[in-house]
């Protein structure tokens, strides 16, 4: 039997500032409500995540006889209960609930993305069981990944659709298991931010692949979607713009800088990891376009080997960041390439001054 081992983490899509906004500009309780609850669990459940990670990796077993490349993925019901996993949807295939619909689509899309791309035998690369549950709790807006499966809120319907409609959110969530597997970035200040903006990076790329999308017909929207129509916004976050993904009455402002010079310092979501995580966004779509072709196979190869060489700390800031994907751009495609000239480049867009660079 082939054992792996996993970090238990507990990563939320929706950032806590845009609750906070909510619960205080909201002139509905009901609303009110819905954002102050799911504030209350998010902090509950990264107070899971300390006393797991105290406790050490947890051994999980692949699939006995399964071949790599195959996904097991198994879904659950939460209906409307705080109960996990919840009730085992049967016959998950021919479900007709949009929300098993789009879960299913969205892990396995993910797995199959990190498969035939990068030869990645699901998150862990050992072929981990893919499992998540659907209607967790009332009016709950958001989802997590907890290093055991995802965790998909219904949305209170006002503000926030279903948490499974983004196809790039599930690959956002499922990708922090990837890094967490990998190089474990610490989750606060620049690492934390680090950490964000790759679930971000690989979340789009999954939804660009989806949609047979090159980096230059790609919207680089994260969590498009996910926001109703009665908000005055487009998505989460805007890779290619940051700080434009939203502007409105009860969420507030996108307060995502684009520049390293803006740099957000902050105690709040440990560090403003969710916020900050707009500069290296914005590293990563200037040079996928300076590239062109599709994200995926050569900017974000860069990105995944970069989170795979075993360079980085767990501390790593965005200059030591930088600083690897510049060198593994020259080890893929050759020094002075158009490939690392043009990551070298974007970097310095954003502010990021590495040395060597101009």
């Amino acid at each position: 039997m082939t054992t792996s081992t996993h970090r238990c983490s507990i990563f939320c899509i929706l950032p806590p500032h845009i609750l906070r906004n909510a619960a205080q500009n909201s002139k509905d309780p009901a609303l009110q409500k819905a954002a102050l609850d799911t504030l209350s669990r998010d902090m509950t459940f990264r107070s899971l995540r300390l006393a797991r990670a105290a406790r050490g990796v947890v051994p999980v077993s692949a699939p006995v006889g399964v071949k790599p490349g195959t996904p097991s993925i198994t879904l659950f019901d939460a209906k409307g209960t705080e109960d996990l996993p919840g009730t085992l949807v049967p016959n998950q295939q021919e479900s007709t609930d949009p929300d098993v619909k789009e879960a299913l689509a969205g892990l396995l899309g993910t797995y199959q993305f990190y498969w035939s791309e990068y030869e990645r035998n699901s998150i862990d690369d050992h072929g981990l069981p893919l499992l998540a549950s659907v209607h967790f709790g009332k009016n709950y807006d958001n989802a997590y990944w907890d290093g055991e499966r995802m965790v998909f809120g219904d949305g209170d319907g006002q503000l926030f659709n279903r948490f499974t409609i983004s196809i790039d959110v599930i690959g956002h969530e499922l990708t922090h298991g990837v890094t967490g597997a990998e190089v474990n970035l610490q989750y606060s200040g620049q690492s934390g931010a680090l950490n964000e903006s790759i679930s971000d990076v690989f979340g789009s790329c999954i939804k660009q692949k989806s949609k047979n999308q090159t980096a230059d017909q790609a919207d680089w929207l994260i969590g498009e979607g996910l926001l109703t129509n009665k908000v005055q916004g487009k998505a989460l976050r805007s890779m290619d713009s940051p700080g434009t993904a939203y502007n409105d009455p009860v969420l507030g402002k996108d307060p995502q800088p684009d520049n390293y010079k803006n740099y957000v310092h902050t105690f709040e979501d440990n560090g403003g990891v969710h916020i900050n995580s707009g500069i290296p966004n914005r590293a990563f779509a200037v040079a996928a376009k300076a590239i062109g072709g599709y994200s995926w196979q050569k900017a974000g190869r860069v990105w995944y080997e970069t989170i795979r060489d075993h360079a980085l700390r767990p501390n790593a800031t965005f200059k030591a960041f930088a600083t690897r994907t510049i060198a593994n751009a020259g080890h893929l495609f050759g020094d002075k390439s158009v490939e690392q000239k043009a990551i070298a480049e974007a970097w310095l867009k954003v502010g990021v001054k590495v040395a060597g660079t101009t």
